[in-house]
């Protein structure tokens, strides 16, 4: 009797056991499959040698799951940008079955079609603003990151004299990096990552474009980095000189605290 019920004991807690796994198999699954996004990238139909031209016949599109937080600096060629690569050399070898990345490609220009002015969106502008280690958010901003630009100015005074008053406000809201120095995401085998820079180059509209002038000409400009997936704008964004920070920092001081308990909770 004593062996039965041990027996049974040990399938109960092995049928249990199994539950519990299988359970956390597919918590962990959908875990990932959330920091998953479907993108549709070009892959090879047939091999390509060095020095071949990349045909439109040679591509197909499919579709692949990769990570959230990859595609940012995601090298792979997605199918919205067939057109760039149409015509360009492989610059090795390329196996049938790959999906065509951007470091396959000889690093050519020709006839102002191909370069960093094919990832300018029609209607927009580039335009480069020089940027230092604390503008840049220590170098860590790279292409296709988006940023907010931040404007810290010196406007007169409201008192009626000649003093200056100093003021800092958000002047554009999520705006995609085209450039990091001559970075513009397309790397070299060999090359490695561009560390260092001293401009961005930024896609803006045509008016965004003469107010970015002035604005870097007339004070310094700061990159605020976003989250790859925060697209927001915030309204009624605030402008702060030393009045509105003495007014404040003890209230902003409190809303962060309540923030951190809460996000203990």
């Amino acid at each position: 009797m004593k062996q039965k019920l041990l027996l049974l004991a040990a399938v109960f807690f092995g049928v249990l056991a199994f539950i519990l796994t299988f359970q956390q198999i597919n918590s962990e699954r959908a875990r990932i499959q959330s920091t998953m996004q479907e993108v549709a990238l070009l892959e090879l139909k047939e091999d390509v040698a060095e020095g071949d031209e990349i045909k439109e016949e040679f591509l197909v599109v499919k579709k692949f799951q990769r990570a959230r937080s990859q595609l940012s600096n995601n090298r792979e060629v997605t199918a919205d940008q067939k057109n760039l690569v149409i015509g360009r050399k492989a610059l090795f070898p390329i196996s049938r079955g790959s999906v065509l990345q951007w470091n396959d490609l000889q690093a050519t220009m020709a006839a102002g079609r191909e370069g960093v002015n094919t990832v300018i969106r029609q209607g927009y502008r580039a335009i480069s603003i020089p940027v230092d280690q604390t503008a840049s958010v220590s170098g860590l901003v790279q292409p296709n990151n988006y940023v907010d630009l931040i404007g810290t100015f010196k406007f007169p005074g409201t008192r009626g004299d000649a003093s200056l008053d100093t003021i800092t406000l958000t002047i554009l809201q999520y705006v995609r990096v085209i450039a990091t120095g001559n970075d513009y995401g397309v790397r070299v085998p060999g090359q490695g990552g561009v560390r260092s820079y001293s401009t961005v180059t930024l896609e803006v509209t045509p008016e965004e474009a003469e107010m970015l002038v002035f604005a870097s000409q007339k004070g310094y400009i700061q990159l605020s980095l976003r989250h790859h997936e925060d697209t927001a704008q915030v309204e009624r964004l605030q402008s702060v000189n030393w009045k509105f920070l003495e007014k404040n920092f003890q209230n902003y001081n409190r809303k962060r605290q309540e923030r951190n308990m809460s996000g203990r909770k």
